[in-house]
């Protein structure tokens, strides 16, 4: 059951407030209090100015960084921040699922500039461009022409000169290193290290450092397999979300992995059964069944493959909560391998339809 009314926002800065009082930095700090609430106001403001939910756009601006400052990681941090705080929305109980809908798209397409979206999307961006224009203009780059006509739908004067640009946090070139050897490398050499699953354990807590929930450490417990992936492959300029959009689950999950490399614009899945397909260094592979009756219920990064023995990089080997390096047969429990291709760039074009169940 979901009540509205201006509580809510203040039940959001708390919720904030806690978060930004993690982070050690004072400067940093107190740069994030600025901006996030700084551009909550700006949000407010024009919601306002265009008959919006003022509330709403408020509480988006507020939290449209919370994954950045939450963990300090900038990449992809609109689509991630969207992903962070969708649960914790849900779990206040006090909106409705449009008004989750509203709130997380605006979230989610707030670093979009170049694509025309919603009326409260298209807020939450000017929203951060003002607040950028004003407190560091000599810092941030502007698209011209979308902040000269919101200055002058503000009537306010324009006073500095602007440059138009394309603003992404996706890489424009193509890799011309073999990534998959880079992630084997490193997979290779921190499984080798038997990284145990505990905070005292550094690799453990770089490794958990890019999912954004306050309990993570239980969160993961005995089941880091697929996070463990997801870091090595980072490591190697792999970039993708936390969760791919409209994802089943987030890649800390090994149904994440599977769903993604079955993408009809992706397909670098190929099957365990394929006698044509031989795994090599690199490729991620899918188990089935492994240690449980559960599906696809492990995965790890093969490292060699010498007819039917595989030599896999695990973190969270047997789920014994510590990475290791295993020999496994190649023909028992594989639902799967992922050969990812080394020029392959994330990039979504569809609609993002956040999971507000």
């Amino acid at each position: 059951m979901y009540r509205e009314g201006t509580k809510r926002l203040d039940s959001i800065s708390i919720i904030v407030d806690e978060m930004l009082l993690t982070i050690s930095d004072a400067d940093r700090r107190r740069n994030a209090y600025i901006h996030l609430y700084g551009v909550s106001n700006f949000a407010s403001m024009l919601a306002h100015k265009r008959g919006l939910h003022a509330e709403l756009a408020a509480i988006a601006g507020m939290l449209h960084d919370y994954y950045f400052y939450k963990t300090g990681i900038s990449t992809f941090h609109a689509e991630n921040s969207a992903e962070a705080v969708r649960p914790i929305l849900r779990n206040t109980g006090l909106f409705s699922k449009e008004e989750l809908r509203t709130i997380l798209r605006s979230i989610f397409y707030h670093n979009n500039q170049m694509n025309q979206h919603g009326v409260y999307e298209e807020t939450i961006k000017d929203a951060v461009m003002l607040h950028h224009y004003f407190h560091n203009p000599k810092d941030e780059p502007f698209q011209s022409n979308r902040l000269q006509s919101l200055l002058l739908d503000l009537s306010i004067p324009i006073g500095t000169s602007v440059e138009q640009i394309a603003p992404t946090d996706t890489p424009s070139s193509v890799p011309t290193i073999n990534r998959r050897q880079l992630w084997a490398d490193f997979a290779e050499e921190h499984a080798s290290k038997g990284i145990w699953g505990m905070a005292g354990d550094q690799d453990y807590r770089d490794l958990c450092a890019h999912w954004p929930d306050s309990n993570i450490y239980v969160v993961l417990k005995d089941s880091w397999c697929a996070a463990f992936v997801y870091y090595c492959c980072r490591q190697a300029g792999l970039l993708l979300p936390i969760r791919y959009p409209n994802g089943v689950c987030r890649f800390a999950g090994v149904a994440a992995w599977l769903e993604w490399a079955q993408l009809p614009d992706i397909r670098c899945f190929h099957s365990g059964m394929e006698e044509d397909f031989t795994p090599s260094r690199g490729d991620i592979v899918i188990y089935e069944k492994l240690l449980s009756d559960d599906p696809h219920d492990h995965i790890g990064i093969v490292l060699s493959c010498d007819n039917d023995v595989l030599i896999v990089a695990e973190g969270n080997k047997d789920n014994k909560n510590q990475s290791a390096i295993v020999h496994r047969d190649r023909r028992k429990y594989v639902a799967g391998y992922i050969r990812v291709a080394n020029e392959y760039q994330y990039s979504f074009t569809g609609e993002y339809e956040p999971i507000l169940n």
